[in-house]
């Protein structure tokens, strides 16, 4: 077999991997598609920067070493994440970035240059995709495509997407380590809770990316974070409101609702809002910054007299929880903010410090969520 030209310092992380002769592989993807590609892959296009999140786990020596292009999004979107990469893996820079499908700035012929043996691409973008032909168009250059699912269906798609990525990658046994991990974890919770009689959810309600702007509030309907809520032995208000996974509440509703429990999500958005009042979360985060912030957050119209805001029960936790295979640690935190009777052994930290050591490759730095009552922050 021979070794495609790789840029920069990939070629030599894929050297042993390039020996291993590649086979057609066909599997079912997230869309429910099957589709044929050469495994194991030697150069991918991630629809997402952001993606590194699972090329990490797998390609834990070094997670870009199959990526020759990727959308421009990861800086800008977790900028405090990209410079923990940046630093260990500085040729990341140097890896080309593309728009995204949904606004049509992806540029085809780009992707045709840089040769890739696949293109794996979140399952909310097929849509997009679809209306605007890339499926078709990619397939007539010979670069298929392949959906996984980290947001839209998490705890009904995270472990099949990882085997999916597992058998590109030709990582099945490491994808299927992490899968126990996943599964492992979340049982944590799930068990726990399942075997309770006489179980009080408090209502809680998530403010998805509170401050991000003017409005309030985004939030989440049964999926995602709403979802979580759910897991973790909570009500999620938003469900009574927003049809899917993704919506608005306006403040009335919050205020009628009046929920025992607020999590505001937050990151690191000065690349899209400069000097937001969204809440700086990730690690190696300002806590202190973050807390005044969060505080800050409940000053408003939507949080007059309710409940959880009078009784200290407001929590910010990191945004990118909800398009990462890492959504099981967010679950875990939530279940010991709203049941810490039930919970006293779960230390959510320290499932996040087992998932540095046994599975990334950068190390833990605290900064994924902060409370303004009693609860610890990390």
């Amino acid at each position: 077999m021979t070794l495609r030209p790789l840029f920069g310092a990939a070629a030599l992380s894929l050297f042993a991997a390039s020996l291993v002769q590649a086979d057609p592989v066909t599997l079912t993807d997230i869309a429910g598609r099957e589709v044929t590609v050469d495994a194991p892959v030697e150069r991918v296009i991630l629809g997402e920067g952001r993606q590194v999140f699972f090329t990490a786990v797998l390609d834990s020596d070094n997670p870009f070493a199959r990526v020759v292009g990727w959308r421009d999004d990861f800086k800008e979107a977790s900028p405090e994440t990209y410079d923990i990469y940046a630093e260990k893996f500085p040729e990341m820079k140097d890896i080309p970035t593309f728009g995204g499908f949904k606004d049509g700035s992806f540029d085809i012929e780009q992707a045709v240059s840089l040769n890739p043996d696949v293109m794996i691409m979140n399952l909310e973008s097929k849509a997009a995709t679809d209306e605007a032909g890339y499926e078709e168009k990619l397939a007539k250059v010979g670069i298929p495509i392949v959906y996984v699912d980290f947001r839209e269906k998490p705890f009904e798609h995270t472990a099949r997407s990882m085997e999916i990525i597992g058998e590109l990658f030709g990582k099945e046994d490491k994808a299927a380590e992490f899968e126990q991990f996943y599964e492992e974890q979340i049982a944590r919770v799930t068990d726990v809770i399942a075997a309770q009689t006489d179980l009080v959810r408090p209502l809680v309600f998530v403010e998805r990316a509170g401050g991000y702007t003017e409005d309030c509030c985004m939030s989440f309907g049964d999926g995602n974070f709403g979802r979580f809520v759910e897991l973790a032995g909570g009500t999620n208000m938003g469900s009574e409101f927003i049809p899917g996974t993704f919506g608005t509440v306006n403040a009335e509703q919050v205020i009628a609702s009046d929920p025992d429990q607020i999590v505001v999500t937050g990151g690191n958005w000065d690349a899209y809002v400069p000097g937001g009042a969204w809440i700086g979360m990730g690690p190696g985060s300002d806590m202190d910054e973050a807390k005044a912030k969060l505080a800050a957050l409940m000053e408003r119209p939507a949080y007059t007299g309710v409940k959880a805001v009078e009784n200290g029960q407001v929590h910010g936790i990191w945004h990118q929880f909800y398009n990462s295979p890492y959504s099981f640690v967010a679950v875990q935190r939530l279940a010991t903010w709203m049941h810490p009777d039930l919970f006293p052994d779960l230390d959510p930290e320290a499932t996040l410090k087992e998932l540095h050591a046994r599975f990334l490759p950068v190390d833990y730095s605290p900064g994924y969520w902060v409370s303004l009552g009693e609860t610890a922050t990390n």
